[in-house]
């Protein structure tokens, strides 16, 4: 960002939601080194609140971090120009409210949003199939409505995910395997926030209800299981940050892995899996030359994926991450896209995130989205 007056900065607030005991909700930690980035590199920035983010005020109530006093202070700033959609849960954005101000400034002539929803999984699939380019990288999905369809994807595929459509973290998650030489044939796997179960049924019908019961009124999507390549006997995938650059095109941040716990459904960490060097995992499984090969023909796929996205959703994205696949045979799956990123615990992976964010910032200031 060298050489870059700071007159020809942009003003850049993240947008949260307000919270009557902590003043603002969202993930302190991450709040602290966007800010701390952001005025390394010269920019005005400060968090501020959906409902104090008058688009048409003169000055904002926004909250910066006092370091000297260690403490969350608010204060007055200049409007912004590039507002960063940080709102952390899917009931807050979905709130009335919320919406309202989304679709203010999405409407609003000099003001730029960056990052305007949440995804949904099965509109992604979606958009996903409509591309020649990247319905290769799809597993069997649909909606998962009835037993009958259910039965109809068993038929197809003895290994399946069902996952919620609006879910994060592998929460709500379940795996369902079929095995025709056991009375009891339909094992299927939940995993809660602090373990998973096992239930086995004999019948379609039994099955159904306890996948009912477990799925409560959230809506699901049924995916084919694709047999992952394992180190250890654990599967792992890939984790792709992709964001805008300082030229507004899609690139690659980073590639992380992450190895399922022993017990678990999904690679999260929180659920017992481990962080791993993805060239490291694809080697072992691979040889070091196709893993290079391997891990190429990842970065290409999640561009591709991210462009298709972005066209799909109809509005102008900044970030992602993505779960990545790759199975046995050295096939590339997509899995999920993430519209807000969570925190890269790889050092090298997050510093360069904290500076994209701002890039891709002063890109659309200057070429007004």
């Amino acid at each position: 960002m060298s050489g870059i007056q700071q007159d020809q900065l942009p003003v850049v607030a993240i947008l949260t939601i307000e919270d009557a005991k902590e003043k603002f909700r969202g993930n302190r930690d991450n709040f602290l080194d966007i800010l701390r980035t952001g005025k390394d590199l010269g920019f005005t920035v400060y968090i501020v609140t959906v409902k104090d983010l008058k688009l048409g005020a003169r000055r904002i109530a926004g909250y910066d971090y006092n370091e000297d006093k260690q403490a969350w202070a608010q204060d007055w700033y200049p409007p912004p120009r590039i507002v960063y959609n940080r709102i952390p849960l899917r009931e807050d954005e979905n709130l009335p409210a919320v919406r309202r101000k989304i679709e203010e400034i999405l409407d609003h002539p000099t003001i730029r949003l960056y990052n305007p929803y949440f995804f949904n999984k099965w509109q992604l699939f979606e958009w996903l199939q409509k591309s020649r380019a990247t319905r290769t990288f799809i597993p069997a999905t649909r909606r998962l409505r009835t037993s009958v369809a259910l039965a109809k994807m068993l038929n197809k595929h003895p290994y399946l995910f069902l996952k919620p459509e609006t879910g994060k973290a592998g929460m709500g998650i379940m795996t369902l395997r079929v095995n025709h030489t056991k009375a009891m044939k339909f094992r299927l796997k939940t995993q809660d926030r602090r373990r998973s179960a096992l239930f086995k049924c004999a019948t379609i019908s039994k099955l159904w209800t306890r996948i009912r019961k477990q799925a409560g009124n959230h809506d699901y999507i049924v995916q084919q299981g694709i047999p992952l390549a394992t180190v250890n006997r654990r599967p792992f995938d890939l984790r792709v940050l992709v964001q805008k650059n300082s030229k507004g095109q899609w690139d690659i941040t980073g590639v992380g892995a992450r190895v399922a716990g022993t017990s678990s459904i999904t690679t999260h960490v929180p659920r017992g899996g481990s962080i791993e060097d993805p060239e490291k995992l694809l080697s072992a499984n691979f040889g070091v030359e196709q893993a290079r090969r391997t891990m190429a023909r990842t970065k290409n796929a999640a561009i591709i994926i991210a462009r298709q996205i972005e066209r799909g959703s109809g509005h102008m994205l900044g970030e992602m991450s993505m779960d990545l696949g790759v199975d046995t045979n050295g096939s590339i799956w997509f899995f999920e896209a993430n519209a807000k990123p969570m925190k890269f615990d790889e050092p090298h992976i997050r510093r360069r995130s904290l500076e994209r964010i701002f890039q891709y910032s002063t890109y659309l200031y200057r070429n007004g989205g």
